[in-house]
């Protein structure tokens, strides 16, 4: 016999049990073939079990034990063409609902991070009906309004510069819905290269921040809670396919490149590609494959034919009353000129999260190892290394010396990734202080990026940069570029991609031309005799290899401008001819695009709200564009679904980006997640728990 005090606690021990499983079951990645959003079972006419799954794909938990409904399957087709200095791309998004119920889909996808995107067109059969443009919390009405009464509907909203959220409703059993995107951007070029990127997956974002709960406002179907530091963190981190599933969400991708001079090579570092040459000196380029997995992004490069590199290229368009011209002018700063000796105090920056587990922690370290080579006697560096907190090698920046450097190669070499990205408190110690007068500082930030809050460290690189510059590395697959490459442009400084370890010492290579040349400062474009609007604004510094390019606005243009600038103290100067412009269209979308970009910069400069908002609107309204505060929705006139069927949302799946790990990321918290959701289910059943222990002991 027992006394009270011995009586098991079967309701607690259960519940404690049930507590720790469903932690670290939701820790591990949850039921990877479930709905991650943990929609009720509803009953479905059709359903599968897990032996009937031949490929990746998404599956939703029914009443039935071990049957599911497989969720409306996506392909990706990316047509670009590419004339001259101008992108033009259409990505066509098709779903397919292979269940029996009617299916809404809902799918987060990347873009460029400068994509002006201002097209949308939604395929059904044969019919096509135009998306429009409106404001965005007008479109969210439109679109739902036309789900609720079963007819067929499209939305495209931009959540980041970078990241877009595609909307399907009601799309009937067994059938598909095909939605084009048109959007436009210009091509990159850098130290005599042309370069196009066409991102495929959106990384898992490390969200900081406490869970939050706003009255009135719909959250996301993302595996994160909005914080009060990341307030749509739910509609920025798509649910990830498990890799042992097998890769979904094909692509197949073509361009047309016309380059508008004779062309050296071309060529896709990271996917194979196949190319024919047309007569007229055109290349059209596909994947060597029919289709690829979306984890990885796409990068192209092109080389013009040896004497063949512009130094100057005008475009112009006229569009109602407005003239538009794009202008890029190459300083002559070779990269064959010595390099005057600049004493520097370098500050490395390496992210050592768990997002960069795999190869990308090895791509950090080589590169991070080659630059703390290249540092000379003269120099000052200093090592800081964060995940979920931040380490600094030295206390303060030291001398270079044999002992130092050896000190610094061996903690890189130990170096492991794990953990969450704190990118604050990493990005503030690196920006703390001042270099003495003879020193150039400079910060080397390499990480992927992969973070949630990039508008509050844009603040503290605008307001804590001082006299420092920040170079962005870039690592991975698929590294967050808006974060990166608005980061260096706050931050004086320049963007760079590692994409593989075969990559790392051609780009630092590259990197350490840009740190150790003279830039071209205090640059000034003269000679407009009407009022115009320029983006940017004022042209940051240059470093060599790299062209000024601006954009301008007017009633009218003069026939020539004059570019001033200074090469280390000496002056350069060059003049452009605008009356032999080339016609091109598209430009007063690119124009747009750099508008809207300078006015939400203005927004971390303390601009009110509602002032932006309309600022923001009256362009990307006039040029049909989608933005923060606008949104494409496409509607079809005829219902479609009957009024006694209900429809089933699905978020749609992603991929992981390739090179990365998966339980690194998702498999404990505060890695790439921050682990709140699983907190706050853990605590839940520890106090249901705590409550049926005193209900017992009542009893007893």
């Amino acid at each position: 016999m027992t006394t009270d005090n011995q009586l098991p606690p079967r309701p607690l021990t259960l519940c404690i049990w049930l507590a720790c499983f469903f932690t670290l079951f939701s820790w591990a990645g949850g039921l990877p073939l479930s709905h991650a959003c943990g929609e009720e079972p509803t009953p479905f006419e059709r359903t599968i079990g897990l032996s009937e799954v031949k490929q990746g794909q998404l599956l939703f938990r029914t009443g039935q034990a071990g049957r599911f409904i497989p969720a409306p399957t996506l392909k990706t087709d990316v047509q670009i063409t590419v004339t001259g200095f101008i992108a033009r791309a259409t990505v066509r998004q098709e779903f397919t609902n292979s269940s029996k119920e009617w299916a809404e889909g809902i799918y987060v996808f990347p873009l460029p991070e400068t994509a002006a995107v201002d097209h949308l067109r939604m395929k059904i059969g044969e019919r096509i009906i135009e998306g429009r443009i409106k404001e965005r919390g007008e479109a969210k009405k439109v679109y739902e309004q036309a789900k609720q009464e079963g007819k067929r509907a499209s939305l495209v909203e931009q959540e980041r510069p970078n990241i877009f959220t595609a909307s399907v409703a009601n799309i009937a059993p067994n059938d598909r819905v095909t939605i084009e995107i048109e959007y436009q951007e210009t091509v990159r070029y850098d130290q005599g290269t042309f370069s196009l990127r066409f991102p495929m997956v959106v990384g898992p974002r490390y969200v900081p921040g406490t869970p939050v709960v706003i009255e009135d406002q719909p959250t996301g179907n993302g595996w994160s809670l909005d914080t009060d530091r990341v307030t749509d963190a739910s509609r920025i981190t798509p649910p990830v396919q498990h890799p042992a599933h097998g890769p979904i969400n094909p692509v197949s991708l073509s361009i047309d490149l016309a380059p508008g001079f004779p062309l050296g090579t071309a060529e896709s570092p990271y996917h194979p590609i196949l190319t024919i040459t047309e007569p007229d000196g055109r290349q059209r380029i596909t994947l060597r494959a029919d289709s690829v997995p979306a984890d990885r992004d796409f990068q192209l490069i092109w080389q013009p034919a040896p004497g063949h590199s512009p130094t100057i290229a005008v475009f112009s368009e006229q569009r109602d009353d407005d003239h538009y011209a794009f202008l890029m002018a190459m300083p002559p700063v070779g990269s064959d000129q010595p390099a005057p000796p600049i004493a520097r105090e370098t500050i490395f920056v390496i992210d050592t999260s768990g997002s960069m587990s795999g190869t990308s922690i090895e791509q950090a370290k080589a590169a991070l190892l080659l630059a703390l080579s290249r540092l000379t006697a003269q120099d000052r560096f200093n090592v800081i290394q964060f995940n979920s907190v931040t380490h600094v090698l030295f206390s303060q920046p030291q001398p270079v010396r044999t002992d130092t450097v050896r000190t610094a190669v061996h903690y890189v070499e130990r170096l492991k990734a794990n953990g969450g990205t704190e990118v604050l408190p990493a990005l503030k110690m690196a920006l703390k202080g001042s270099a003495p007068a003879s020193h150039l500082r400079q910060v080397i930030f390499l990480t992927d990026g992969q973070v949630g809050n990039e508008d509050e460290l844009f603040e503290v690189i605008r307001s804590q940069l001082g006299t420092s510059r920040l170079f962005t590395i870039g690592i991975g697959s698929a590294p967050n570029s808006h974060f990166m490459r608005k980061a260096a442009e706050f931050g004086r400084g320049t963007f760079t991609h590692i994409g593989s370890t075969s990559e790392v010492k051609e780009q630092m290579d590259a990197i350490f031309r840009k740190l150790e040349r003279p830039v071209l400062t205090d640059i000034q474009i003269e000679g407009w005799e009407e009022p115009i609007e320029m983006f940017p604004p004022r042209v940051p510094d240059l470093y060599d290899g790299e062209p000024v390019m601006v954009v301008v606005k007017g009633r009218s243009l003069p026939e020539s401008i004059a570019i001033r600038g200074l090469i280390g103290t000496n002056p350069w100067k060059t003049s452009v001819t605008l009356n032999e412009r080339e016609p091109r269209e598209g430009l007063s979308v690119y124009w747009a695009r750099q508008k809207i970009a300078s006015l939400m910069g203005q927004q971390r400069d303390g601009q009110g709200e509602s002032t932006l908002r309309q600022a923001v609107l009256d362009v990307a309204l006039a040029h049909h564009l989608v933005s923060e505060y606008t949104s494409l929705v496409a509607v079809d006139v005829t219902p479609a679904r009957p009024t006694d069927k209900n429809v089933i949302s699905h978020a749609m799946k992603t991929n992981l980006p390739e090179g990365q790990d998966y339980q690194a990321i998702f498999g404990l918290p505060n890695t790439a997640t921050n682990g709140q959701l699983q907190i706050l289910l853990g605590l839940l059943a520890l106090a249901t728990a705590a409550t049926l222990w005193r209900v017992t002991r009542q009893l007893a």
